[in-house]
């Protein structure tokens, strides 16, 4: 039988932060999805930024392998995605929301229909749709909260009336502390599950099979929200999370620069780097650490309000038997936890795991919940295998199906974290399996051990510890397996020569 795919992202999320880990949050809708089908507690980002694991998504590839090796780069526009894929077999594929495959800068030799100089031509949107790393039909919205607008999401503002939108993005004004005076009823949310809604409409009024990729760019900063969202939760009733004294001791220098008021960080610049994600100081800046999370808790709730929409249109349209659902997220996030906020090169699992929910009715059995590993490396020939079509030989992630049917616990052993974002100075991968973690940088002799069953709070960092010497030895060895094992074979082998 073949199936449809629906996936439903968000963008820097962490993955307790969902109701059904942490009573704090309220997400009714993801809680349901949850409950009608199955959530990987260990699910991780084959990259902790954007445009590396979002290009791993549409590829079943690593970083590494796809070419869009950090923020600022970008995905070669003649990649092989899964959406050719699914077009070759006859389904209609479509992107709503966030893309981010290419860099908000372009140069005559690498351009950028993603830059912030093309954003703004509302006369080239009106008249591009696609086709985009093989999704027929694109509605786009590159970037987060108030910073700024432009693409399909700014004629659609124009459309609703708001031709003053300008006034509401990279302006302070539009700003009330934690919110954003911009009316809901044009925020991006709305906007995305409008689309999404109408799309979803379009394949079931046309009996088209599809594969639906609802992208939207919340809780990613900056932390403001329409006013019911960003006060609806107390700030007496959030926990927050802070750093152990001492902890970054054993860590290595770019985490013990983020506690310091005015860190040197000159020894991670270097030509063609750009700027250092994360490399500066992580120290608070305002006093109200609660008042910052309970927004970020509402902003999750409305996230959930609107995907809800989503998940209740395919019910209506009477689409969700057949349709495999996928909720995650491109990578993780820090409010706090180990000194840390927003992203950067460091691995806890704040930072490099994910939420993760899927619902298949009649395959995935509802009410499970497993610590089986899984990438986002793995979506694209998972999706596949799901609805019944060959996965290439190049994608070097794996199928999730079986765990999926309950056929295997598991179909992974470890999972590989990149992080290549300065050329030379800031590169670093991880390796983690079910009970430990390695992190490596390139060229330097410090690192990263943890033990997660007997740690699980990431504070004891044992790379230098002499009686954890035969463990690293071990874990090393581990992960150039690993590595080994991911090359790609795009065909097998044909002959002796």
């Amino acid at each position: 039988m073949s199936r449809n795919i629906l996936l439903i992202t968000s963008d820097q999320h962490h993955y307790a932060c969902m109701g059904y880990h942490n009573p704090e949050v309220k997400t009714p809708n993801l809680d349901r999805l949850a409950a009608q089908g199955m959530v990987f507690d260990r699910a991780y980002c084959p990259n902790p930024t954007c445009t590396p694991s979002r290009a791993s998504i549409v590829t079943g590839v690593y970083p590494s392998q796809h070419g869009a090796w950090s923020l600022g780069t970008k995905l070669p526009e003649d990649a092989h995605t899964v959406g050719d894929d699914f077009k070759a077999a006859g389904y209609r594929t479509a992107l709503i929301g966030k893309g981010h495959f290419q860099p908000i800068a372009g140069t005559a030799e690498f351009p950028s229909i993603e830059s912030r100089a093309a954003l703004d031509d509302l006369d080239f949107w009106r008249a591009f749709e696609g086709p985009f790393y093989g999704f027929d039909h694109v509605e786009l919205n590159r970037d987060h909260g108030h910073g700024n607008a432009g693409q399909h999401y700014a004629i659609w503002l124009e459309e609703q009336g708001l031709t003053n939108w300008r006034d509401y993005f990279g302006n302070p004004d539009a700003v009330d502390g934690f919110v954003w005076k911009l009316p809901e009823e044009y925020h991006y949310a709305n906007w995305i599950a409008e689309r999404a809604n109408a799309q979803l409409e379009a394949f079931q009024r046309n009996g088209e099979r599809f594969f639906l990729w609802v992208s939207h760019p919340d809780p990613h900063g900056p932390n403001v929200a329409p006013e019911r969202w960003a006060k609806m939760v107390d700030p007496a009733r959030v926990s927050a999370p802070a750093v152990t004294p001492g902890e970054h001791d054993r860590n290595p220098p770019h985490f013990q620069l983020t506690q310091q008021v005015k860190p040197d960080r000159s020894m991670y610049v270097e030509e063609g780097g750009h700027d250092c994600h994360g490399i500066h100081s992580h120290l608070p800046k305002h006093a109200n650490a609660a008042q910052q999370i309970a927004t970020l808790y509402g902003r999750i709730s409305m996230l959930d309000h609107y995907v809800g929409k989503t998940l209740d249109k395919l019910e209506e349209l009477g689409l969700a038997e057949d349709t495999l659902v996928v909720f995650t997220a491109d990578h993780g996030d820090f409010f706090g936890q180990h000194g840390l906020r927003g992203k950067g090169a460091f691995h806890y699992e704040d930072m490099i795991r994910v939420p993760f929910a899927a619902r298949l009715p009649g395959v995935i059995a509802p009410g499970t919940r497993t610590r089986s590993l899984l990438s986002l490396v793995d979506l694209a020939p998972t999706f596949l295998d799901v609805a019944g079509i060959a996965v290439p030989r190049g994608m070097t992630g794996k199928s999730q199906k079986p765990v999926f049917e309950g056929a295997v616990e598991s179909v992974r052993d470890h999972v590989l974290v990149e992080n290549h974002h300065q050329p030379t100075t800031l590169h670093l991968k991880t390796y983690v399996d079910a009970r430990y973690k390695l992190t490596v940088y390139f060229n330097r002799e410090y690192g990263e051990l943890f033990d997660l069953e007997n740690d699980p709070g990431e504070v004891n960092n044992r790379w230098d510890d002499p009686a954890s010497r035969p463990l690293k030895q071990q874990l090393l060895l581990k992960y150039i397996h690993a590595e080994l094992g991911k090359e790609p074979m795009w065909m097998p082998r044909m002959a002796t020569a």
